[in-house]
This record gives structure tokens, sequence and C-alpha cells, in this order.
């Protein structure tokens, strides 16, 4: 995440792999590159506001699956801090990624955030 924060978003989305779904609430992004065009608008727009966005991640759990598939699961806090404003925690989410093994490397297969804490009644 610490790539997404920094405007890296081509490295960022390098690290799912090719047909990696990205998907956020109701919506999905599919493919890597697609993944990484949708990741440079929002920065282009945060940038453009004068806002830097951190993710705080953490209670990270990982559990082996199969077919030599990991599942891991946080808890983030994404964090606005406008330019000499005070920092919002802008919402609390869950992140569940399915990770596998591309070329050496662990690159997330599926991601799904969901909004963290109770629903309405």
């Amino acid at each position: 995440m610490q790539l997404l924060d920094a405007g890296s978003t081509d490295e960022w989305a390098a690290t799912f792999t090719e047909d990696g779904v990205f998907e956020v609430g109701d919506s999905a992004v599919h493919g890597s590159e697609d993944i990484a065009r949708a990741a440079r608008k929002v920065a282009d727009e945060f940038a453009a506001a004068g806002v830097q966005r951190r993710h705080w991640i953490g209670m990270l759990t990982v559990t082996p699956g199969g077919d030599g598939e990991l599942t891991a699961r946080s808890y983030a806090l994404v964090l606005e801090i406008p330019t000499g404003g005070e920092v919002v925690v802008r919402r609390s989410t869950v992140c569940t990624d399915r990770l596998v093994s591309s070329g050496g490397q662990w690159r997330v297969k599926h991601r799904r955030v969901t909004r963290d804490g109770l629903d309405p009644a």
C-alpha cells in the first residue's frame, strides 16, 4: 500500500496477477492494467485536491488454502491529510486477499475491500 500512497500506481498494480481483481464495495476492476489505470485516476484526483492518502494496515492473518494459495485478511484505516490540514480517518475497512505464487513472488489474485462496522438495522 505504500506504493499506492506514494502515487506509484503502476508498481502497485504490478502486485496483482495479470487477471487480478480489485473489488471495493459493489464495484470491481479486472486485470492489472485496468487496476493501474483506475488507481492512477484516483491518485491524480487526490493530488489535484491537495490531499495525501495513507493506508494503515493491521491485525493481519494469513491462512493457507488449496492449490498453494494463501488468504490474507487485515483491517485497514484509510486516512486523508489535506495540505496544511488535520488528518481525517475516512473509512475503516476489512481487506481480504487471495494470494498466488507467480514468477517467484506472491501476487494478489483477488482483493476484496469491504466496509468495517455494524450494518444499520
